[in-house]
């Protein structure tokens, strides 16, 4: 699929302020699941210098620095995307790993450590049993697991809009049965991580309808399987992550994948009103052509 993207975020102060040091995710991944055609990136107020890296996870990162004070923060992008993965099965994985629990080789699991930690440092009861529940259930099967697990926060949890806040625990989540779209990402790592599987939290953009232009920023999980790699999974919307999506970043922790970060200072310190900020975000996709 080809998509037009264009996205805005607007922040105003209630008073002048000195803007630090930000960093931008906003730029999309471009690989063997995606190329990225065109991109821009427009800021205003102008800042007083730039520069592009990429982070641990090889995510795409813009970093601004700023000299003038300001009462508004204005980012947009312009971009142009074309994905490819159709199938989001097309893999073969290693013998070793069709098979719950997974045995990492120890190298492997080395690296692997990050995405197997779990989100608030405590392993959940939750997530375990509902882990040790759906394994039973798919006798094991690594995919089977997957694959039911995204489907039973779909049919089981109802989705809410949050536009603030850190995604909720886990268990927090499968209790309520409800949550935003970080909060089903958190709930599918979780369960992955609890029985060993490696998972990551992915922001970035989703389809949806093509009658509704309008969107907001989505959220879903990759899991990394022996011999396939990264594979993406939206408990959202119970869906394989294929070429409706469009990944921005993706990181062990959810912060480091904020589309846009950093802090302010007020110019008059001394103010008896303390800073208050709003932000308004527009995100349009349009589909091109149907490839």
């Amino acid at each position: 699929m080809l998509y037009q993207i264009s996205h805005q975020t607007t922040y105003t102060y209630n008073q002048s302020v000195l803007l630090k040091p930000h960093i931008l995710r906003l730029r999309p991944r471009c690989d063997y699941w995606q190329k990225l055609h065109n991109f821009s990136l427009l800021i205003n107020p102008q800042p007083q210098g730039s520069s592009d890296f990429t982070d641990l996870d090889g995510n795409n990162l813009t970093k601004l620095w700023f000299s003038k004070p300001t009462e508004q923060l204005s980012l947009q992008i312009l971009a142009e995307v074309e994905t490819y993965q159709t199938n989001p099965f097309n893999y073969l994985l290693e013998p070793w790993a069709t098979t719950l629990p997974l045995d990492y080789p120890s190298s492997l699991l080395q690296r692997l450590k990050p995405y197997l930690q779990s989100y608030s440092f405590v392993p959940d009861p939750l997530a375990l049993e509902l882990a040790q529940a759906i394994s039973q259930e798919v006798q094991g099967n690594t995919i089977a697991f997957l694959s039911t697990l995204n489907q039973r926060i779909y049919e089981k949890c109802d989705y809410i809009t949050r536009e603030i806040g850190q995604p909720w625990q886990a268990g927090i989540t499968w209790r309520k049965k409800q949550g935003s779209c970080r909060d089903l990402a958190i709930l599918f790592m979780e369960v992955c991580r609890s029985i060993g599987l490696a998972a990551r939290f992915v922001s970035g953009y989703q389809e949806g309808d093509p009658d509704q232009q309008e969107r907001d920023l989505h959220a879903w999980a990759e899991v990394y399987l022996p011999g396939a790699g990264w594979r993406g999974f939206d408990p959202t919307h119970g869906l394989a992550v294929s070429d409706r999506h469009i990944p921005l970043a993706a990181s062990a922790l959810p912060n480091y994948t904020a589309p846009v970060s950093g802090s302010i200072t007020p110019i008059n310190s001394f103010s008896d009103r303390s800073v208050t900020s709003s932000m308004e975000a527009q995100i349009l996709i349009q589909i091109l052509t149907p490839l």
